[in-house]
């Protein structure tokens, strides 16, 4: 078997090639042998609570089958699986953990990764996703198992039986305690939901027709190959349905992607709003309107048009390393309004220190009706005031064998990009360089492609085209 590592969010394979039922009990075994130990430690946080771990799947190739090979492994190390009855979402997942006081929780999903692909998250018991000093842990005790040349001899896949529940109940309690469903209920929103084949339907729409909306909803069923695209909430994903909203017929759309962890929204004239949008007008929202307190995290390449937004309400900004491991480990530890990424991921005060997709769309229909006005009309509004903020990324392909001395060339620093001067350069993640006006653009090599990410920010379409180019010049 080969080596079972564990990337920014779960291990992540190829079905039958790399993602294999031997492989998932194998890492399973490696999950069970970490909880087993910690809880034989003194003064362990898994000491008091019940010797149980959730698990679930999205709506992928052989998704049930994977996650029943993982709960006979669990089994026969005296922990107990827990196996939600249907498809579910990793936010779901992660409130259950939390309600259950379990010891953490498995979910078989490649998230927005197209059809071929399979994963496995490891949660932790605060329902976050496993940071990286618990995941090599995890992936020490699978080549310890490794070289004792680890078998399971296991029932025919699909066959295992094991105690199953219904966890949206619990979910949904919690969501109409964070969303304010009475001036949902007053707007009577017409909005479009975009499923994506994935696990979001019945959880977005439902909530949302239970608020009073008029909903029409786009690829509300299970399908393994997500219609032949990514299940991704993206401005190609969600290319239907903002077609349905450019024709009037609904004034806003949302969206999920495959485990609905992830969001997409859609503004009332049709346009796709960034993930970074989305994040500043959350905190907008929760700090204006609802009053909340406390600070906000991004991450390295997320905009800092959440700073403007932070400043001028007079909050604090943290920024971490890219994975929402590291937002959640900080959500954990001192009050956040809200967390999030520029990949569309987000949580907020007092709900799961993982990406809630589901969340995210309500909370962006709750500003609509609490304000009366577009999402567009708002950023406009917040523009006056932060000015405008323009944001891109670019995947710069690299030959392999120049990977390292470009990355070198970034670890020693810059003194310019193009004709920007280089005023602070930061390493939390990669190589981040703060130019002039509040504009940046930071690197980070991709782990598995011979690919340079290249982040940028400006004040302007034409200040961000030239970034572009000159960053495309410095890889070259």
């Amino acid at each position: 078997m080969a080596s079972i590592t564990f990337g920014t969010s779960g291990w992540r394979g190829l079905i039958a090639r790399d993602f294999t039922f031997g492989n998932v009990r194998l890492a399973t075994q490696g999950i069970a042998d970490y909880l087993t130990a910690q809880r034989a430690l003194e003064n362990s946080p898994l000491a008091g609570r019940k010797p149980a771990v959730i698990l679930s799947h999205d709506t992928r190739f052989l998704g049930r089958e994977f996650a029943l090979a993982a709960a006979e492994v669990l089994e026969k190390n005296q922990i107990v699986p827990l196996l939600c009855n249907r498809d579910t979402p990793t936010p779901v997942i992660a409130h259950c953990i939390r309600a259950r006081r379990v010891l953490g929780g498995i979910n078989i999903t490649a998230s927005h990764n197209p059809a071929e692909y399979q994963g496995l998250k490891f949660s932790t018991h605060h329902g976050a996703p496993a940071p990286p000093e618990i995941t090599r842990e995890v992936e020490e005790h699978i080549k310890r198992r490794q070289q004792e040349d680890w078998h399971f001899d296991g029932m025919a896949p699909g066959s295992f039986a094991c105690k199953s529940f219904d966890p949206q109940p619990s979910y949904f309690a919690q969501i109409r305690r964070l969303i304010d469903f009475r001036t949902l209920r007053r707007a009577r929103l017409n909005v479009a939901v975009e499923c994506r084949y994935g696990t979001g339907r019945g959880y977005l729409d439902t909530l949302l027709r239970e608020a009073g909306a008029r909903v029409t909803s786009f690829h509300d069923h299970p399908d393994p190959l997500f219609g032949g695209h990514r299940p991704e909430p993206d401005a190609e994903g969600m290319a239907e349905v903002r077609q349905f909203v450019r024709h009037g017929k609904a004034a806003l759309a949302l969206g999920t992607d495959g485990d609905a962890d992830r969001f997409g929204i859609v503004d009332k004239d049709g346009t796709w709003l960034t993930p970074n949008q989305v994040l500043a007008l959350a905190l907008y929202h929760l700090k204006k309107n609802r009053g909340w307190t406390g600070a906000v995290v991004r991450t390295v390449p997320t905009s800092h048009q959440v700073d403007a937004v932070a400043a001028m309400l007079g909050v604090r900004v943290h920024e971490t390393p890219v994975g929402f491991k590291y937002i959640g480990a900080l959500m954990e530890s001192e009050p956040i309004i809200v967390g999030g990424e520029e990949s569309g991921g987000l949580s907020v005060k007092g709900h799961v220190p993982e990406k809630d997709g589901i969340l995210a769309c309500l909370l962006m229909a709750e500003l609509v009706a609490t304000e009366g006005q577009s999402l567009g009309r708002i950023l406009k509004g917040l523009e006056k005031q932060i000015g405008a903020f323009h944001t891109d990324r670019i995947n710069l392909h690299i030959e392999p064998s120049r990977k390292e001395t470009l990355l070198a060339l970034l670890a020693r620093g810059l003194d310019r990009v193009g004709t920007a001067t280089v005023q602070q350069f930061i390493t939390t993640d990669g190589y981040k360089f703060l130019l002039p006006q509040g504009e940046w653009v930071a690197f980070r090599a991709s782990g598995t492609e011979p690919v340079i990410r290249c982040y940028l920010e400006a004040k302007s379409p034409a200040r961000l085209k030239r970034l572009a180019a000159a960053c495309k010049r410095l890889m070259a």
